[in-house]
């Protein structure tokens, strides 16, 4: 009995109030008149006393009579082997979950055993764990055999009445919990996560905040070449870019660096219907909207407001000093040409003077 006890983790006292509940339901099933309603099972007084040194059982009634029928032991046995079994497992689950309840809201590292289409089922321990559909990365592969790591969620209970812990890949509170792991400052309340707004999978941002002089609350998270922030990225699965973003009590200066990195023009809030205008370059609404209106819905979450983008044309004054110069130049290469043909009239007249010198010296050679 201690060897079981201890195997299984529980007290040798549960075991021995396993075995007698199996003692009773095996006499009341052997030895009742009639038919035995589960409800006034417990209110009949019988009850069985189980002696820890010799293993021999005993029931008595409600009088405290011992009416132990003559050879009770060995049909006992027989009906009550599957009933102990069954409760010291009920025993050791809840025992396991009462040490897991503890640990709910923190990060456990567990393997995936089996995956069924819909639900991944993890080792994180003595007790397997399940990961829902709905609790899943989206663009994420969960084979056998994997290991990552798990927000633990809850302890819910199915439809059966059976406790499960529920993990989870897309909380929020996963990433939360990383960051805290990897960077110090967060560890020690140097610095504060205010606000996170996540679409698994794809693109994240966080709000960071510090009440500390002297501290950055976004350096300390990226951390040194982008460190910190790329070992978060990759317990994520590497393919979740992460905006981690300066707290601001300025609602409207909180929102352009909700929206980075954009480049905004002018922002008009409206603090009663929750609602911001954003006027921004036409050049600059696809990084303000991102793929798929990522980028503005994470800021919308981040900062609580409903963003409406509002795109402006490009300014027009830039575009006629760009072509003026060009103008100029066709201008003063016109005026250099006229130069060009006053300078070479010169050298022809003086070509045209020599043959007439030339002309001039052979008359004389013939005179002579």
């Amino acid at each position: 009995m201690n060897q079981v006890a201890t195997e299984r983790g529980i007290s040798p006292d549960d075991v021995i109030s396993s075995i007698e509940a199996a003692i009773l339901a095996a006499y009341r099933k052997e030895h009742s008149e009639g038919p035995v309603d589960p409800e006034s099972e417990e209110d009949d007084g019988i009850k069985i006393k189980l002696n820890k040194d010799t293993g021999e059982s005993h029931v008595f009634d409600k009088d405290g009579k011992d009416i132990t029928p003559p050879g009770f032991g060995r049909i006992a046995a027989q009906t009550a082997k599957q009933v102990t079994l069954q409760k010291i497992r009920e025993v050791e689950k809840r025992t396991v979950i009462a040490q897991y309840k503890s640990q709910v809201g923190t990060l456990v590292k567990g393997r995936v055993i089996r995956f069924d289409g819909y639900n991944a089922y993890v080792d994180v321990g003595r007790i397997e764990a399940v990961l829902p559909k709905d609790e899943q990365i989206r663009n994420e592969k969960y084979s056998v055999n994997t290991s990552l790591v798990f927000y633990l969620k809850e302890i819910a209970e199915d439809k059966f009445g059976n406790s499960r812990i529920v993990v989870s890949r897309t909380d929020p509170q996963l990433l939360i919990q990383l960051f805290k792991k990897e960077v110090p400052e967060i560890a020690n309340n140097t610095v504060e996560i205010r606000k996170v707004a996540r679409e698994p999978g794809e693109r994240a941002k966080i709000a960071v905040f510090s009440s500390q002089g002297g501290v950055d609350p976004v350096g300390a998270c990226v951390g040194q070449k982008g460190i910190r922030v790329q070992t978060v990225t990759s317990e994520l699965g590497g393919t979740e870019k992460i905006d981690i973003i300066q707290w601001n009590d300025d609602e409207k200066l909180f929102l352009t660096s909700a929206l980075s990195p954009a480049k905004i023009i002018q922002v008009e809030i409206d603090k009663e219907r929750q609602t911001a205008k954003v006027t921004v370059d036409e050049t600059q609404a696809p990084l303000a909207i991102g793929r798929s209106g990522v980028n503005v819905n994470l800021a919308s979450k981040l900062t609580g407001f409903e963003i409406d983008i509002i795109q402006v044309a490009a300014p027009a004054t830039e575009q006629p000093k760009v072509e003026e110069p060009k103008a100029e130049e066709p201008a003063q290469e016109a005026g250099a040409q006229p130069e060009a043909p006053q300078v070479e009239p010169a050298p022809v007249e003086e070509v045209k003077k020599e043959p007439d010198v030339v002309s001039e010296s052979k008359p004389e050679e013939t005179k002579s």
